[in-house]
């Protein structure tokens, strides 16, 4: 028997890109383990991850392209597949022009070499493409309004703090591997404070939990500054290394900390607390990614940056305000896509903005790395557009709810056969995946398809060059510092040399002038409507990978978590409704009295086709910055 040790890195939708170890027999992978040679992997992987081989070796996985053929998808080979787009392409193009045809990619695969989608359908239009980020977008644009850019101090710096406070972050589910750092800082000394409207394991391991009301985040952070404010205790250089200091501090006393309170619904003594920890610092904050998608989510974040600012933690090693890492700050991305498109639509609204669509409307529409269907807001509206779409292809592993409405769907390989470059969003590591085993045949790496397509198409070179020539030119920035591809291969995960361990040196941010922005206005609010009086939060699970779940799934029902208070008179395992404005899923009742009254929390994703998706529940709605999607401002009511 012929057993090898192999690594690659994780490209999936998360803040780690952890470092793998698979162990293959005869050609087969029979384990998964986390490489200990990783910084942050540290030998360990994620419950999703570690349990990526039943996906691997799943009997629905797809390893042949499928057509429509009177109305059904039925197997192909690679050559016709790719023949009948590049002749429907073409007309399309003929006919109504490149706007006519949309690309949408999103982040269901993080490698940097996905983007040779983008350059194939720059070249070939610029076509359609979208503008807007459901994932992140309204808390990178707070940041970069804030600071000129969204980026974060050395993940160790860590260790430094005084107080860390998980402000909408669950890193069990999220960012385990940001647990062994947080461990590390509290047996420094460092206390750990979570603020949540949902209670979850973070809730016990932290030294100090906070649950505000659903959206009360920017009372409670404006609360807590004025409470600085009040007491004297804003850092004495504010004035110089802020923009707006006067404007901002006067909205923070625009309302009696007792009305901010009861706004935020947590106690005075509890922001006075919290207030004191900003004032002892270095006080990191961890922003979690959900909060910010709510109507007023940029406002959200934009508080909490100029907390961190006024009070001087911004600056300090061990503080910050940390929303994200720029996972491609290494790389030279232009010199695969530039981003070029000759019109776009907003990925929040994209099922309505494709149907809106005039001269022309969209006839074409290629889907890379996403599933929208289930991932974006009005799921029915979505599937409704690309029902509606004269042709459609799904580049995927798996038929999903939206390639099971594409017109031809191509394999593509998993991220055990990929062949990539990858940044993290959670730390500044950078690394190669590697195939561990190779696709099946007739499964195409990203860049040899569109090489096949693009000579079907007459594009001539634009795409040509093999994957280690494309990987070296995305290093171009960091090869002078010696990160280059031998030197990845032979070290594994590199630390990348453009980020320093903290963001902001000499206490100045990346704004023209190096000043902080600080909000000085207070957004509308989202109210729930009348007769649905839960507020509708859809989180990420232990077991679930946006709409991908390792294990046997949700099962014949999603589920529902709600206060016993919340659904009165019925039991945990009943069969219910819930219900929005804008539609209703069936789901199995969970009961958790340490859950506010007035939440109820479903999984992130899930699939639309077996009424299983809570996106189907939420309206396409925007924040109020950065074109993301206002997922968590929906309101729900349990029926039986």
């Amino acid at each position: 028997m012929a057993v090898e040790t192999r690594r690659t890195t994780c490209n999936r939708d998360c803040p780690d890109a952890c470092g793998i170890v698979a162990r293959v027999e005869d050609g087969r992978i029979t384990s998964l383990a986390g490489d200990p040679d990783h910084p942050v992997t540290r030998g360990f992987l994620c419950f999703r991850t570690s349990r990526f081989l039943e996906r691997q070796y799943s009997p629905d996985r797809l390893t042949r392209p499928l057509v429509r053929r009177d109305g059904v998808l039925v197997p192909t080979t690679m050559d016709e597949a790719l023949d009948s787009i590049a002749e429907r392409l073409l007309a399309i193009r003929a006919e109504s022009g490149p706007a006519a045809i949309l690309h949408y990619r999103s982040g269901g695969s993080l490698g940097l070499l996905k983007l040779i989608a983008d350059r194939f359908f720059e070249h070939f239009g610029p076509c359609t493409g979208k503008v807007g980020d459901i994932c992140g977008g309204a808390g990178e644009a707070a940041q970069e309004a804030d600071f000129g850019v969204s980026d974060s101090n050395d993940l160790f710096a860590l260790e430094h703090a005084r107080h860390i406070v998980l402000w909408g972050k669950n890193p069990f589910v999220s960012s385990v591997h940001l647990l062994p750092v947080l461990r590390a800082a509290r047996e420094r000394g460092a206390r750990l404070w979570t603020v949540d409207p949902v209670h979850h394991k973070g809730a016990a391991f932290a030294d100090r939990y906070l649950q505000p009301r659903p959206g009360g985040d920017l009372d409670l952070a404006l609360a807590v500054a004025a409470v600085l404010f009040e007491e004297g205790r804003i850092d004495p250089d504010a004035a110089r290394t802020c923009v707006g200091l006067e404007e901002f501090a006067a909205l923070c006393r625009a309302k009696p900390l007792s009305r901010r309170a009861r706004a935020a619904d947590v106690s005075e003594a509890e922001i006075r607390a919290l207030a004191a920890a900003f004032a002892d610092g270095p006080t990191a904050i961890l922003v979690g990614w959900g909060m910010q998608r709510r109507q007023h989510g940029g406002a959200i974040v934009r508080a909490l940056d100029a907390l961190s600012a006024v009070s001087g933690n911004l600056f300090r090693r061990g503080g910050g305000c940390s929303f994200y890492f720029r996972r491609r700050k290494a790389f030279a991305t232009g010199e695969v896509a530039a981003g070029r498109a000759v019109r776009t639509v907003r990925e929040p609204m994209l099922g309505a903005d494709i149907l809106a669509a005039k001269d022309p409307p969209i006839r074409a529409v290629w889907v890379t790395a996403a599933n929208p269907v289930a991932m974006l807001p009005d799921s029915a509206k979505v599937a409704e557009a690309l029902e509606r779409t004269d042709f459609v292809v799904v580049v995927d592993a798996f038929l999903t709810d939206t390639a099971r409405r594409a017109h031809v769907v191509l394999p593509c390989p998993t991220l055990l056969e990929d062949d990539d470059l990858l940044g993290a969003y959670g730390h500044h590591w950078l690394a190669e995946s590697r195939p561990v085993v190779p696709p099946p045949e007739g499964v195409l790496h990203e860049v040899e398809l569109f090489q096949r397509l693009a000579a079907r198409v007459g594009l001539g070179p634009a795409l040509d060059g093999s994957i280690d020539s494309w990987k070296r030119r995305l290093l171009a920035p960091v090869a002078s510092h010696g990160v280059t591809l031998e030197e990845l291969r032979q070290r594994g995960a590199v630390r990348n040399p453009l980020a320093g361990e903290l963001l902001f040196e000499e206490r100045r941010v990346a704004t023209p002038d190096g000043r902080v922005r600080l909000l000085t206005s207070e957004p509308r609010r989202f109210r729930l409507p009348t007769g649905y009086p839960l507020w509708l939060c859809t989180n990420s699970t232990e077991k679930s990978q946006a709409s991908q779940w390792a294990g046997k799934g949700p099962g014949e029902h999603t589920w529902v978590r709600v206060h016993p208070d919340a659904a009165p008179g019925r039991r945990a395992g009943d069969l219910v409704w819930v219900e929005s404005p804008h539609g209703r899923v069936r789901a199995v009742l969970e009961l958790d009295a340490m859950q506010r009254r007035d939440v109820a929390i479903m999984p992130k994703g899930g699939h639309f086709d077996r009424g299983q998706c809570a996106n189907a529940l939420v309206a396409a709605v925007p924040t109020d910055l950065g074109l993301g999607a206002a997922y968590l401002d929906c309101g729900v009511r349990i029926s039986d």
